[in-house]
């Protein structure tokens, strides 16, 4: 996977230099939708079919594409079906929001709750964490019923278990000591 990081770097670099110069949030959501485009494995299986010429690859992907394409996102796409680096889509996305949340003091906070949260209640909790953790948040909110109780978050490398397993687990270690 670092071989993948290592290549994808210049090119979410680079689109992110254009995003500057333009509308970050246009950019954003076109970069996005490309990654999970990019994630599919039968895009990237057609993109790499040899009997399948690089126009018809860069029609299918304009099709897929539900953003508007300006002349630098047919070119960014021309030019990585022209490599052979479809498959770097998701990690280039992924890079990008990492470089747009630097520009704007953020981060990406995976929440996984016992239970489904109201709006209210998500809104809350992002607000204490935004408190804890120094920074905008970005939320993204699931579901995992084995957590019993209580929230994991997770923000970059930093994870905060309040789950009920947690404790359970902790408990458990505590005990067999």
């Amino acid at each position: 996977m670092a071989e993948l990081a290592t290549v994808a770097r210049p090119y979410a670099e680079a689109l992110f230099r254009v995003a500057q110069t333009g509308d970050m949030a246009a950019w954003s959501g076109l970069v996005s939708e490309l990654g999970n485009i990019g994630v599919n494995q039968d895009v990237q299986a057609f993109a790499r079919n040899p009997n399948v010429t690089p126009a018809q690859v860069n029609d299918t992907f304009a099709s897929l594409v539900k953003s508007p394409l300006g002349a630098e996102g047919k070119n960014f796409i021309a030019m990585l079906i022209e490599n052979g680096r479809v498959a770097l889509l998701p990690e280039i996305a992924a890079q990008f929001a990492v470089l747009k949340n630097a520009q704007e003091g953020a981060a990406d906070a995976s929440i996984i709750s016992a239970f489904d949260m109201s709006s209210d209640q998500v809104a809350q909790l992002v607000s204490t964490l935004e408190k804890k953790f120094g920074r905008k948040l970005n939320p993204t909110v699931t579901v995992d019923p084995s957590l019993i109780g209580g929230v994991r978050v997770v923000v970059g490398d930093e994870v905060l278990d309040t789950s009920v397993r947690a404790k359970l687990q902790q408990m458990n270690v505590a005990l067999a000591s």
